[in-house]
């Protein structure tokens, strides 16, 4: 048997050398150690329960060949909510938690003696967005859209186990929303983004939905399909929220302003500094809130 520190050494230097964070060892090996309810940080010069060392092995052997770990555990945490991830879905990522914590906070900010908030998740994946509004926010009721049967299989998993109401309609982009007469308060989207001849990771290319991720020549078709037709599904004092990608700013105010005219709205930064994040705001000001 092997010692907990020998393992993870190890695997660090294979990480090293085959560009996979080595950060990505103690990740793995702190998930299915708590699973295994074993006290990882008391005894790391202590040697490995051998199915322990045996399950950590032919996981490292996956990842080491660039399937992400969140699919090598079947799970992936976001918000604090544990979501079932596949090759369906988008493995949810830990700048969008930013973008649920502006929502939130605009909620607060803008409905604050609402007794229900009418939301729509456009584009829901693995319903993690949808998930954590929903939870976080008790007057929210959730609506989710996807043209991805299989990933609304998924989606529906995770609003189960995370005990989220929510209603979920197969359909590409705002068409099941228009189609249903809804009327939100807020309109979310994190649609793909990336344009299409960008070079990404062998790691998401091969393992992640390639439906999930380009989104056209520019990347913003989605956001384009949204901007169309988006005042057919809004309330009169509304807004929108998006995900963007971080070297888009120029072409998205470009957008908004084309397409939106007159309304206000307001790019975000993450905590990395990069422009993560879209608000646009229908009969809304933040200066006047």
């Amino acid at each position: 048997m092997t010692k907990f520190s020998e393992s993870v050494r190890k695997y660090e230097r294979l990480c090293g050398q085959n560009d996979i964070p080595p950060e990505t060892v103690m990740a793995y090996l702190v998930e299915i150690s708590q699973r295994e309810r074993y006290n990882l940080y008391a005894n790391f010069e202590e040697e490995m329960p051998s199915a322990l060392e045996a399950e950590f092995d032919a996981g490292m052997a996956r990842i080491l060949k660039d399937e992400p770990m969140a699919h090598v555990l079947g799970y992936s945490w976001f918000y604090g909510y544990k979501m079932i991830v596949n090759g369906d879905v988008l493995i949810p990522r830990v700048e969008t938690e930013e973008l649920c914590a502006q929502i939130l906070a605009r909620m607060d900010e803008f409905f604050p003696d609402y007794e229900k908030i009418e939301c729509a998740d456009v584009g829901t994946g693995s319903g993690a967005i949808a998930i954590a509004v929903a939870r976080e926010e008790p007057k929210v009721v959730m609506h989710a859209t996807d043209i991805s049967e299989e990933a609304l299989v998924t989606a529906r998993k995770n609003a189960e186990i995370n005990e989220a109401e929510i209603d979920f309609t197969a359909g590409d982009m705002l068409e099941p929303l228009i189609e249903q007469g809804r009327k939100l308060d807020v309109l979310i989207s994190n649609p793909p983004y990336i344009p299409a001849e960008e070079h990404m990771e062998k790691s998401v290319v091969d393992f992640e939905p390639h439906v999930a991720l380009f989104g056209g020549s520019d990347g913003l078709f989605f956001y384009r399909k949204i901007f169309e037709r988006c005042q057919e599904v809004l309330k009169e004092k509304a807004f929108m929220a998006f995900e963007m990608g971080w070297d888009q700013r120029e072409r998205m105010s470009a957008l908004v302003e084309e397409m939106l005219p007159g309304h206000e709205y307001e790019i975000i930064r993450d905590m990395s500094g990069k422009d993560r994040m879209l608000f646009v705001y229908f009969n809304l000001s933040r200066k006047d809130s």
